[in-house]
């Protein structure tokens, strides 16, 4: 097949199953994301593999809103307290590490939310709240046109910097504030 259909039959299913993915996302759900995060002290994220690298990403951005935002693993992270949140990503919910991350921070005290494709998953035990990203599929293209984990991430990504937006509003914050939290030594 030619490398060019390949690549636009890609992103246009990757487009339509997205938006079928997001529109299963409750808003209930978001709604009470967004109140843990203006009622927490601090914010840590935790993410295995690419979803860790779409949990830093979404920790960056809540840098720039000017939460207090740590990426647990990472050697200057401060411990996990009761009055804090906890947000872990992992498509299986079941990845060991991020079973006891939440297990752990749900022990504490923490206020602990899961973003996952497995709504009763290992990790979803110790939520407070689950975000639940239905993106598995058994369509025969899938596996050519986003194999592996593919729809989970470009979903949680997504789904996650909506969250950034809606956090922008609710704490009057625009690009311009924002900016002024971003790297200066680029």
């Amino acid at each position: 097949m030619n490398e060019k259909i390949v690549f636009s039959k890609s992103i246009n299913y990757v487009q339509r199953k997205l938006k079928d993915i997001l529109s299963q996302v409750s808003q209930k759900d978001i709604d009470e994301v967004k109140k843990f995060f203006f009622d927490s002290d601090r914010i840590f994220v935790y993410g295995a593999g690419r979803s860790g690298l779409v949990a830093k990403a979404f920790a960056i951005r809540l840098v720039h809103l000017g939460f207090q935002t740590f990426v647990i693993g990472e050697t200057i992270t401060a411990p996990v307290q009761k009055g804090d949140m906890v947000i872990i990503v992992s498509g299986s919910g079941e990845t060991i590490p991020a079973v006891m991350t939440a297990e752990i921070a749900h022990n504490i005290g923490a206020k602990v939310v899961s973003v996952t494709g497995k709504r009763t998953s290992g990790i979803a035990k110790y939520a407070d709240i689950t975000l639940f990203i239905s993106a598995t599929c058994d369509d025969v293209e899938r596996k050519k046109l986003a194999p592996l984990g593919t729809l989970f991430e470009a979903s949680v990504w997504i789904l996650l910097d909506g969250l950034v937006a809606d956090l922008m509003e609710g704490k009057h914050e625009t690009e311009e504030t924002m900016r002024k939290r971003h790297a200066t030594l680029e």
